[in-house]
């Protein structure tokens, strides 16, 4: 279903995420990580703070609680969020929220964002950045969004809803697919690559948008 990984000699992966979609993701692709959660509660967005500098800020900051942690390895921060009619929707709070969600959704276009970043144990060398995927939701009768809610697979997801659990009425229109569920794999290797100086193989795929990068050296 989704790319696989080569075997190589990096550093294994850190997953800074209790997410089992991020861990399943990971597990199909092939990677060598452990799993390490973050210790600090999940801000909300900030003031006038586009979708895309939402999630870098949150990848970065998930990925800054562990890497204080850790001595070894590359800890991967991860936050993915829906974008519709400019509204952000992250995980809903309960079944109304996510009624409310699927309500703005259904027979609309939206996005799905996620910020990586990529940071190496013992240094303060870093990377942040953000996959798009744009979707289309057919438009829902009410009978069906009650349906989808007694089943309580919007539980714990971006959006109220999961690519992966493979309903018709939601279609991707450009951009990568495990991006969808909740980590982008293209953008990962690709940055893996960058970070480790390996040769990415494969064709790259996901769609970026990138906040200002931060891959140098960086005091906190």
């Amino acid at each position: 279903m989704f790319m696989r990984h080569p075997n190589t000699s990096r550093p294994p992966i850190i997953l800074a995420s209790a997410s089992p979609r991020r861990r399943q993701l990971l597990v199909e692709a092939g990677y060598d990580f452990t799993i390490t959660p973050p210790e600090s509660a999940e801000s909300g967005a900030n003031q006038n703070e586009s979708p895309e500098a939402m999630v870098a800020r949150l990848a970065w900051e998930k990925a800054l609680d562990v890497v204080a942690r850790v001595e070894t390895g590359i800890v991967l921060g991860c936050d993915t969020v829906a974008e519709c009619r400019g509204g952000i929707l992250g995980k809903p709070s309960g079944m109304e929220d996510a009624r409310r969600m699927l309500g703005l959704l259904q027979g609309s276009q939206h996005r799905v964002l996620s910020g990586l970043c990529l940071w190496e144990a013992g240094t303060q060398r870093y990377a942040v950045e953000v996959a798009v995927t744009r979707l289309f939701m057919e438009p829902l009768s009410a009978q069906r969004i009650e349906g989808y809610l007694a089943s309580g697979q919007w539980r714990g997801k971006a959006g109220a809803f999961g690519y992966q659990d493979g309903h018709d009425w939601l279609r991707i229109l450009e951009g990568s697919e495990s991006n969808v569920v909740g980590l982008p794999l293209e953008l990962l290797e690709q940055m893996l690559g960058n970070m480790t100086g390996e040769k990415v193989r494969g064709k790259m795929s996901a769609r970026k948008e990138s906040p200002p990068r931060r891959d140098r050296n960086n005091t906190i």
